[in-house]
């Protein structure tokens, strides 16, 4: 059974990046969408499949289309 929920270093894992930049992200506003509970942050997988999906390009033109979008 998969986990419904993952942890920092989970997701850092799942990702192939540092905690770190999962912190930074969190408080920039760029990464998935978290809880936080009692003090500790939790993805949810839903949103973390969301945040994954909404990375996914055809070309490298719509990645710099949607940046300028922002």
């Amino acid at each position: 059974m998969s986990p419904t929920n993952l942890n920092q270093v989970e997701l850092a894992a799942r990702l192939k990046i540092s905690p770190r930049t999962l912190e930074r992200w969190r408080w920039t506003g760029e990464g998935p969408a978290f809880l936080k509970i009692g003090g500790r942050v939790i993805y949810r997988l839903e949103d973390v499949e969301a945040f994954e999906n909404a990375q996914r390009f055809e070309s490298t033109s719509q990645h710099t289309q949607r940046r300028a979008a922002r």
